[in-house]
């Protein structure tokens, strides 16, 4: 819906939607990413960054956290942690992506867009 900028919709929906995910019992990391990008489009930046913090404070070198932390960041004018976030992403990314997580493979496009993206702006 956010894609599509359909702002009633996203405005409507994505309270249930964070509700809902408050209220799952037991959040693995993929979900935690779910949610901040949802509140990130909800504009509940303080929900999004906790769900960051959490992700990296659980996995340190974990692409969906720090991609999210980054852009986190970027949304707050603050690059400087933008730019270390995204240093810790390419750094990580093989050793990571060795690790076959299902988030990284459900999140494999998105993942792979930014590394592309960041490898091309280094050059």
């Amino acid at each position: 819906l956010h894609e599509e900028r359909k702002t009633d919709s996203v405005a409507f929906f994505a309270p249930m939607a964070l509700s809902s995910y408050g209220s799952l019992p037991d959040m693995d990391l993929d979900a935690r990413y779910d949610m901040a990008r949802i509140a990130m489009v909800a504009g509940a930046m303080p929900v999004a960054q906790a769900q960051a913090d959490t992700i990296l404070r659980q996995d340190s070198t974990h692409l969906l956290g720090l991609l999210l932390g980054a852009d986190l960041a970027r949304a707050n004018n603050d690059q400087q942690r933008a730019a270390r976030l995204e240093s810790r992403l390419v750094a990580s990314a093989d050793r990571e992506r060795a690790r076959a997580l299902p988030e990284y493979e459900a999140h494999r496009g998105e993942i792979e867009s930014v590394l592309q993206r960041l490898k091309t702006t280094k050059r």
